[in-house]
């Protein structure tokens, strides 16, 4: 028992409740017996306001991501992982070591403890397994109705090894389009895990932590010339926004683009395009043609990389199109998303 708190919650049939939130003896004791202990580090249990660390040498990043997804619980993983994932990678696509994250968390009054155990749980696992730990947080409570159950916001800051320029506005005609395997994976899993939306489907969320996979290719490349994963909107708007940043326009090969058979049929069934579809452990690579194959031979030797692929070059145009050649010879513009293929996907 802890010596702070005469009795502990009750974390397998209890609810939050607005004293949660309220600042005082209820809102330390679920700090201290739920995120304390399974968030656990030097710099956390400070217990102070705030983290303060050492930076080291280099250029600092530093990003936040706000996740409101539906369902929390899905297969291949929840909203706690991806909550580090989505951040991790954020700050990774900079070619930077990730150093630390924050959580913010917005509770609904009657959510229950168990479920927000779990989730603390496989985000703190996703944390120490990425050896990126969440150092600081905060969690309010809203009135019943008021909320969705959990909403939580996480902040990412990392550092820039020294030589690493890596950026959206850094494409340049030639430039060759990469990306680190099969697309659409994690938002099938989402509409797989929906009511109203179920098919007969295994597939899981590719949701993972790029920075491991980041830094080897940094490390072969330093001079790779943009990096960005496509979450929300796909392949087909993050092109898009780096032709927009880049003043350029991009030319793809559909043939040359990694989709599992699971993903195109869920796609056909619901009308769906499959590039426009979420991924979250997924990355997509412009570099200098001549670095491209060396590149793909160490996204191809990282377990998130397997099936790293060439498919599509960058090309001078200031209208910014994004143009690819079908299956069937013929060409289309893939335009940016028009609306949300499906709201709540991250």
């Amino acid at each position: 028992m802890s010596r702070r708190f005469a009795q502990r919650l009750d974390l397998r049939n209890g609810t939050v409740d607005m004293t949660h939130g309220s600042g005082g003896r209820a809102m330390a004791q679920l700090i201290d017996e739920l995120f304390v202990r399974h968030f656990d580090n030097d710099l956390l249990r400070q217990g102070n306001d705030q983290a303060c660390f050492e930076a080291p040498a280099g250029r600092l990043v530093m990003s936040t991501d706000g996740h409101v997804i539906s369902p929390l619980f899905f297969p291949g993983g929840d909203i706690g992982a991806l909550a580090v994932h989505g951040t991790i990678n954020d700050v990774a696509m900079s070619g930077a070591r990730p150093l630390y994250l924050s959580a913010g968390f917005i509770l609904e009054e009657g959510f229950p403890l168990a479920a927000l155990e779990r989730i603390v749980a496989s985000m703190a696992e996703a944390s120490r397994a990425a050896g990126v730990p969440v150092v600081t947080g905060d969690t309010k409570v809203v009135e019943r109705g008021k909320g969705d159950g959990v909403f939580i916001t996480t902040t990412g800051v990392g550092v820039v090894p020294e030589g690493v320029n890596i950026s959206g506005d850094r494409a340049r005609p030639g430039d060759a389009i990469l990306v680190s395997g099969a697309i659409g994976n994690h938002g099938v899993a989402i509409m797989s895990s929906r009511e109203n939306l179920e098919f007969d489907t295994s597939m899981e969320s590719d949701s993972a932590a790029l920075h491991e996979l980041v830094a080897e290719m940094v490390t072969a490349v330093p001079g790779i010339h943009c990096l960005r994963d496509p979450t929300r909107g796909g392949l087909a708007t993050t092109l898009n926004e780096l032709a927009l940043q880049s003043g350029m326009g991009m030319r793809l090969e559909e043939a040359a683009i990694p989709m599992d058979e699971e993903v195109l049929a869920a796609c056909e069934l619901l009308g769906l395009d499959p590039l426009y579809v979420a991924n979250e452990g997924k990355l997509i690579c412009i570099c200098d043609p001549a670095d491209a194959d060396a590149l793909l031979q160490v996204m191809r030797a990282h377990p998130l990389g397997e099936r790293a692929a060439r498919i599509g070059e960058v090309v001078e145009d200031t209208d910014g199109f994004v143009q690819m050649e079908t299956r069937f010879g013929g060409s289309r513009v893939v335009d940016w998303l028009a609306g949300e293929q499906l709201p709540r996907i991250c």
